[in-house]
């Protein structure tokens, strides 16, 4: 069990602070610091001690890295004001209000001043990871964020993933530094820490997993290799948890780990099953240099296949036989007295699983004809039984290559899928099949049905029927044979439903227990919490209580309210539906979760009397710990004590806001505000919206409340910048019944924008000329339309990693599943590159040159600050250099964080028009250009001007920072 906390705020809203008038810039240097998250980071702006916190938000499909350290990479000099050089260029940490406009465009990366580099420089926490006896706890030691360097470090883009050659596995893994193993004691508290020892120095850690018994832990190691040598491969590590020795699992020095797929797995206390690298491998085939044929694409039996548009696909032969190269295995058992011994033939294999009375493996490889439209997940997929020592059972399914999977939402693969092992019995089969041939518009009843079976079946025994489902198939939490919870769902309709079952009575009807909107999060009743079995398995917990024969499940729930989410714990009769809340966050100052249970070791009932949770805990000021929680007195015990990693914003203002929307639609937000800051004192402040947009099918759904006030404030390595007063301010698209969201998304975002500013300039805390707008991918394609079309509202943008021109992806985008041919006048509408004539505020534009995230390829932003650029726009593209949607590298980092704060300096901090002359002008702007023929189906979409109809109050505020506030902090 691995804990770690993860974010999910998807916008945001940013102040910027300046120490006195004049001067009219802001500087980095007293600038303090940034949140980090999975997918959310913010930072702090701090001048002369005056602070303010801040949200940055990307897509949750990207890489997370909340927990990892920044390292100074060829910087000695620079990071002292200096420049640095190197390999990886140079470095400067000039102030960006200094430099010219030459200086601005010098190709150098840049560092923000001292403070702000040594916040994101600061040590990660730990991840931690639990024993399956509960009784010793893993300290896994994080890798500082990587430099530059590893990311340029060659890698093959084949079938939609991306392959590390030299390593053989994905690339821009993440890896851990050094384990560490405490004893969990009998009162909650920790023994000292015993360091895993005997690995070479530099070793890089990953895929660590624990035995089932607990005695012992594997992982992989890489060492730095040398130029032309296979050092750099992995290799597979034992260490024995009680002396904390560390040794190789294959004696011989040939044996490398192949993970581009799986990695490997315990098949019992003492032998592990991997995929290794096939000992008869050469060298990669070469390209030839002259192709024997032209590429050929044909769909002569006229199918119809529509796919989005997926990147790093197979272009050509040579590709799939370098797809072939990297990905063919050969699995090994291999035993910890250094036995070893090849199983099966080669092959493509993508899973290894074995089941849970330790007798066989489920086995899925893929294998040709491969495709060039879609990744490898759809190509030709086989799944096999085998014994655990490798004999071969029977095959499942064959399943042919899927490239007509349609484009709608809650479509999916003909045939067999999702199959699985039970994890209530010892080697019992689960699968589903669609009876709609995969397309979620055709109408059928039932649409999914599921089915067990034996791992080795009688003679002419049929697959069992265990449920059948109207809806998609969601899922199955299994207990025993008279219980186990089935989830179906309708993304259309964002209808939800848990079902009731009994596996082993066909006599018990299955029935309804949850029917529910899954946008409902008030509604929410929470999952049932999971023991682990002795086989390694997870099934729902049963609970007792004394003389009573209910049937008792812990539900473990969000607590979503309007005063934002306050986590429970529910002791559930299955039967009655009657709920007991046994356990519930502290919701006026912390913000508490329940993690796991810790009283499963025992293959049977847990006593309410006796039951152990292992929860987190979290304030405003106080970062998260960990802590025991033991029934019936509710004994609390801390396990952690990690220190606080950013003291400077531990006096922070933060307040969980409402406000309306123009429709009635309820919107919420939080609010930071420096330490001692007062609006009405000390008078407005700049200020960035930082948003995401998000899609509902009703107002209640969209108005209702996520998070808490009371989380601590995170920090990580990116972000849109630096000096916030609001994160998180919903931005919802709502289509009703048959409307589509997007049917009306321009006139809704222009709303939602304008609802957040009125209310920030309302409380008196920003000031109306002086606010900026951002966001990172569907955040930057907000950004630009928001420029394009509400320009009364904001004076300077930034955009990372967008699309800007969605006829560029014409078989749907985000949650659009209509084709650009079924919605042409949505696609032209949505696209700010449509209406690139129309953007006069300042835009920074940001990309990764090697972005895989379908939609947004580096082109959209090459392509539209082409358009901006033709049309004489201020605007400008920063290209980061072997970075990907989500950015790692140190050096990039760093220089986004220089970029913009440079923008937010010279745009937004030293603003300073006339707020009505720009509306104005805006409104004359938005007249002729509706004129034009190009500007008419904008116009139609809401897109022109109705947007200026609803000016904000308190355009005239002015903006003042009182003397006072610096001599107090």
């Amino acid at each position: 069990m691995r804990l770690q906390k993860v974010y999910l705020h998807h916008s945001s809203l940013f102040s910027l602070t300046s120490a006195s008038l004049p001067p009219p810039f802001l500087s980095l240097k007293e600038s303090l610091g940034l949140r980090r998250s999975s997918s959310s980071i913010h930072f702090l702006r701090h001048h002369s001690k005056l602070s303010t916190l801040g949200a940055n938000s990307v897509e949750t499909s990207m890489a997370a890295s909340r927990f990892q350290r920044l390292v100074p990479i060829n910087s000695m000099a620079s990071e002292n004001g200096g420049r640095g050089s190197g390999c990886n260029g140079s470095v400067s940490s000039s102030l960006p209000n200094s430099l010219s406009e030459d200086d601005a465009l010098e190709v150098r990366y840049r560092l923000p001043p001292p403070e702000i580099k040594d916040i994101v420089d600061t040590p990660p926490l730990p991840a931690l990871s639990f024993s399956p006896q509960r009784d010793k706890i893993l300290f896994l030691k994080r890798r500082a964020l990587p430099p530059l360097a590893d990311l340029a470090r060659p890698e093959e883009k084949l079938a939609g993933i991306r392959i590390d050659g030299q390593c053989n596995t994905r690339s821009r893994m993440s890896f851990y530094t050094g384990i560490g193993i405490h004893q969990l004691k009998e009162d909650g508290t920790l023994g000292p820490e015993k360091e895993v020892h005997g690995l070479p120095d530099g070793a890089k850690i990953n895929f660590v997993n624990w035995s089932n018994n607990g005695q012992y832990v594997s992982f992989s190691v890489r060492l730095e290799e040398d130029e032309d040598s296979s050092s750099g491969k992995l290799r597979v590590w034992v260490a024995d948890v009680e002396t904390g020795k560390a040794r190789p699992l294959f004696q011989s020095p040939d044996i490398w780990l192949n993970a581009v797929f799986e990695n490997f797995v315990w098949i019992d206390d003492t032998t592990l099953l991997a995929c290794t690298i096939p000992l008869s491998r050469g060298k990669p085939p070469k390209k030839p240099l002259v192709p024997s044929g032209p590429k050929v694409q044909s769909n002569e039996q006229q199918n119809v296949v529509q796919v989005r548009t997926y990147q790093d696909l197979l272009k050509d032969e040579y590709d799939a036989d370098l797809f072939d190269y990297y990905a063919t295995t050969q699995l090994v058992l291999a035993s910890l007295d250094g036995t070893v011994e090849a199983i099966g033939p080669l092959a493509v294999y993508t899973s290894i699983d074995p089941s849970p009375d330790q007798k066989y493996i489920l086995i899925t490889s893929i294998h040709r004809p491969y495709s060039y439209t879609v990744p490898c997940g759809r190509f030709p997929k086989k799944v096999d039984l085998w014994t655990t020592d490798g004999k071969y059972v029977r095959e499942l399914c064959d399943l042919p290559l899927a490239e007509d999977i349609p484009i709608a939402f809650n479509s999916v693969r003909k045939g067999m899928r999702s199959i699985n092992w039970r994890a209530d019995k010892p080697s019992s089969l689960y699968w589903v099949e669609t009876q709609d041939d995969g397309d979620a518009k055709v109408e059928v009843s039932p649409r999914d049905i599921i089915y067990t079976q034996p791992a080795e079946p009688q003679d002419a025994v049929e697959p069992e029927v265990l449920h059948k489902l109207d809806l998609r198939y969601g899922g199955i939490s299994w207990c025993d044979d008279s219980l186990a919870l089935v989830y179906e769902s309708w993304y259309k309709t964002r209808r939800i439903r848990t079902w009731v079952i009994s596996p082993g009575s066909k006599d018990v009807a299955p029935r309804i227990l949850f029917d529910r909107s899954s946008e409902d999060v008030y509604s929410d009743p929470g999952s049932p919490m999971l023991r682990r079995t002795h086989a390694g398995t997870y099934v729902i917990a049963k609970v007792k209580k004394e003389n009573d024969e209910g049937t008792y499940i812990l539900l473990n729930g969000s607590g979503a309210t309007p005063e934002g989410n306050i986590p429970f714990l529910d002791l559930f009769e299955i039967n009655s539906g009657i709920k007991e809340r046994i356990w519930e966050s502290d919701k006026e100052k912390y913000y508490e979760t329940v993690v796991a249970l810790m009283s499963d070791q025992n293959d049977e009932d847990l006593d309410i009397d006796q039951l152990k949770i292992l929860t987190s805990k979290e304030s405003k000021t106080e970062n998260t710990q960990y802590y025991l929680q033991s029934w019936p007195e509710k004994k609390v015990s801390q396990i952690t004590d990690f220190p606080h990693p950013y003291p400077q914003l531990a006096a922070l203002q933060k307040e969980m806001i409402r406000y309306q929307r123009n429709d009635g639609v309820q919107l919420t937000a939080t609010l930071y505000l420096p330490p001692g800051y007062d609006s009405s004192k000390d008078g407005p402040l700049p200020c960035l919206v930082w948003s995401y947009p998000g899609e509902f099918k009703s107002k209640d759904a969209a108005g209702q409340v996520h998070g808490s006030p009371n989380e601590f404030p995170g920090i990580g390595p990116t972000s849109a910048l630096l000096f916030a007063i609001l994160s998180g301010p919903t931005i919802p698209i709502i289509g009703e019944g048959e409307e589509e969201a997007n049917d009306r998304y321009m006139e809704q975002l222009v709303a939602s924008a304008e609802a957040a500013v009125e209310e920030v300039i309302r409380r008196g805390v920003a000031h109306p000329s002086k606010i900026a707008v951002g966001g990172h991918s569907y955040g930057a394609f907000m950004t630009a339309n928001l420029l394009a079309h509400a320009p009364h509202l904001f004076c300077c943008g930034i955009a990372r990693s967008g699309a800007y021109n969605r006829t560029l992806t014409p078989f749907g985008f985000q949650h659009e599943d209509r084709t650009l041919w079924e919605a042409t006048n949505t696609y032209v509408e949505m696209s700010p590159f449509m209406s690139a004539n129309k953007i006069k505020k300042p835009i920074l534009l940001i990309h990764g040159e090697e972005d895989n995230n379908p939609g947004t390829l580096t082109m959209q932003s090459d392509r539209f600050f082409n358009a901006l650029k033709g049309h004489g726009a201020l605007c400008r593209l920063v290209v980061l250099p072997y970075e990907s949607h989500g950015y790692a590298a140190r050096e990039s980092i760093m220089h986004v964080l220089w970029e913009t704060d440079r923008w937010l300096q010279k745009y937004c901090v030293s603003n300073s028009s006339d707020v009505n002359e720009n509306i104005d002008t805006s409104k004359e702007d938005e007249v002729k250009d509706l004129n034009t023929p190009e500007s008419k189906a904008v116009a139609a979409g809401g897109g022109g001007s109705a947007e200026t109809d609803n000016e904000p109050e308190g355009l005239h505020s002015r903006w003042r920072l009182m003397n006072k506030i610096q001599q107090e902090h």
